[in-house]
């Protein structure tokens, strides 16, 4: 039986480990824009293809100026019309001048006159930045990851108001948090991370609005603390937590005592309460121990002498079970 459930075991750890090895081996397929590109080729080698069968059989000839027009002819329907993924916008300038923000779906341009200046990508887009030995306000150097989630929302603006969106976004990300981190204390970068994600949400947005780029969020991934520090703060935690469980039994040893002086004013004043209480007490101290208890009238024992109640205490003794 052992052995047959040791064999279970290491099925079940190999099928574990094969379904991970395959889930890490699944990566899906990103989206392109590999169609657009077919439709353009394809529209020019068609088109090519007419001109030069128009030639052939409507004139009776194939030469070299057929070829020419072919060819141009070819590059200019290429270049009037294009294909926008829904993901994408075309910032379409006319004579160098901003003209209109077209797509998804076919676009028609006047070709030469009108150029695409740009493909703007308008899908929440993520970008990693970090820090790497960046000072905090008490000169502790700290290693920092962090993802940003951001869009465009005006197409026309991340064209025209700035040379490369991208790269400007991830400038000021990692600037910001350069700011963010000097500014604060190493406790505070390792304990207030949620604070740290909001303040560089809200500085990196100031910056970027002008441009259009929407700032989704911002998610600290990662941060590196110098190992001697490590320790340090670790035995400053255990230090605070040992204060901290002493300030609590403190707290209880004074509700207790509290409790125990409301107890004892209680029981001044009703004597027959004490009495029961003591009796309960002694029920309770010899319970586990099935010891016997003899009781004695009150009158019996006044009325016999310190040697008649000591027989009785030795009497009581007796009753005890031996061991």
């Amino acid at each position: 039986m052992g052995k047959g459930k040791r064999g279970t075991s290491a099925q079940q750890l190999g099928g574990s480990a094969l379904m991970n090895e395959a889930a890490t081996q699944y990566l899906p397929e990103k989206a392109t824009r590999s169609g657009a590109t077919l439709f353009s080729i394809v529209l020019a080698v068609v088109t090519f293809s007419i001109i030069v069968l128009v030639s052939y059989y409507g004139f009776g000839f194939v030469n070299v100026w057929t070829v020419v027009a072919g060819f141009i002819i070819a590059a200019l329907l290429t270049m009037s019309i294009h294909i926008a993924m829904e993901w994408e916008r075309l910032v379409i300038f006319r004579f160098g001048a901003f003209n209109r923000v077209a797509g998804p779906g076919l676009v028609f341009m006047v070709p030469i006159i009108e150029q695409v200046a740009c493909r703007v990508d308008v899908r929440t887009i993520a970008t990693t930045f970090g820090a790497e030995k960046t000072l905090t306000s008490d000169l502790v150097p700290v290693n920092i990851d962090a993802v940003l989630y951001w869009m465009v929302w005006d197409a026309k603006k991340a064209c025209v108001e700035v040379e490369d969106y991208c790269a400007a976004v991830l400038y000021i990300a990692q600037t910001a948090m350069r700011d963010a981190i000097g500014r604060a204390s190493v406790a505070e970068v390792a304990l207030s991370r949620d604070q740290l994600d909001e303040e560089l949400k809200q500085v990196i947005e100031e910056e970027t609005e002008p441009w259009g780029i929407a700032i989704l969020s911002v998610k600290i991934r990662d941060i590196v603390i110098p190992e001697e520090l490590q320790e340090v703060m670790s035995l400053e935690a255990q230090a605070e937590r040992e204060k901290n469980a002493r300030l609590v039994l403190a707290s209880a040893e004074q509700d207790i005592s509290e409790m125990i002086a409301m107890s004892a004013g209680a029981y001044e004043d009703n004597e027959a309460a004490l009495k029961v209480r003591t009796l309960h007490l002694l029920y309770e101290s010899i319970k586990k121990s099935s010891g016997t208890i003899v009781t004695v009238p009150s009158s019996l024992s006044d009325g016999l002498g310190g040697g008649a109640a000591d027989s009785l205490a030795d009497l009581g003794e007796s009753f005890k079970p031996k061991r």
